[in-house]
């Protein structure tokens, strides 16, 4: 079966995967998707993608493709499958956050398959893969990436090739480092302005106008105002997966991270609390507890 060159493949339509499907069909791309979630395969078929019964299939479809998945066992079924497909020479751009090993090793398997696979993970949120604000860190073979920078647009602000395989997904370790610091840090200040008796709605409108605001006091502010977590962007459990990459890769360099360091408790705080399935945004609830609950204390005092 012959692959459209205006087809693009995606290989899981989670939280990011979905987005990025609808914003490519909607972009004019044919896009064909897969996920072993039938739920998330309806909504993206409402977005006028086209659903296929497996990974093979997908491949069979498309010559340039991309892998959202979960986690490093996803990753590995899925070249698995690639592999044993037998197919013509494909593209395969990685989006996922997973360490420098796993990648490396789904490069090797499928480039001694015939194929290319580019390391590209994403620096964003699902809100802001939904609203096409994602940025690229891609990282591979160029000639692989010069044809994938056809369709990069339609699901991206903005992309990057960083050379050798896996300098994309050092930057991301760079980039979810400061993410990690930011979102703690943003949740500190609107507890601190809160136990103080601001509300949380100036605090976000008027420190975030200010020298210290942050992308993620941007992002996740508006959910620090509501105090609901419960529309995740990043799931906290998810975001575990994330800090032990970042935290173990930091330790092979010997390289010192305080702040990071000093962020994780806190999301460990919001496991322990059951936020496991809510946004990371909760690290807020996290230091409201530990504040003594100020926005509760606000509510009764009428302010």
């Amino acid at each position: 079966m012959s692959a459209s060159s205006k087809t693009v493949g995606i290989i899981g339509l989670g939280i990011m995967g979905g987005a990025i499907s609808k914003n490519l069909s909607g972009a004019g791309w044919h896009v064909i998707g897969f996920d072993l979630d039938q739920a998330r395969c309806a909504e993206a078929k409402a977005a006028g993608v086209e659903i296929a019964d497996g990974v093979v299939t997908v491949a069979q479809k498309a010559e340039h493709i991309l892998v959202s998945l979960p986690n490093p066992y996803a990753l590995k079924t899925t070249v698995d499958a690639l592999v044993a497909g037998k197919l013509p020479r494909r593209v395969i751009a990685e989006l996922s956050t997973f360490s420098l090993d796993d990648k490396t090793d789904a490069e090797t398997a499928l480039r001694n398959a015939g194929h290319v696979l580019l390391d590209c993970p994403l620096s964003g949120t699902g809100a802001q893969a939904r609203a096409k604000d994602l940025v690229v860190y891609a990282s591979g073979d160029k000639k692989g990436f010069d044809k994938a920078k056809e369709f990069l647009p339609g699901f991206s602000r903005a992309h990057y090739y960083l050379g050798e395989f896996g300098n994309g997904s050092k930057m991301k370790f760079v980039a979810n480092l400061m993410v990690a610091i930011h979102n703690v840090s943003a949740a500190e200040a609107f507890v601190l302005g809160m136990k103080s008796g601001l509300s949380p709605e100036d605090i976000y409108k008027v420190a975030g106008d200010g020298a210290g605001a942050s992308r993620m006091f941007q992002v996740r502010g508006p959910m620090m105002v509501k105090g609901d977590y419960s529309e995740a962007t990043m799931k906290n459990e998810v975001w575990q997966k994330d800090m032990t990459i970042i935290g173990d890769f930091a330790r092979e360099l010997d390289c010192p991270t305080p702040l990071f360091a000093a962020s994780a408790p806190i999301y460990n705080a919001a496991m322990a609390m059951g936020l496991g399935k809510e946004d990371t945004g909760a690290v807020c609830a996290v230091l409201e507890k530990m504040a003594g609950s100020p926005r509760k204390r606000m509510k009764r005092s009428g302010r």
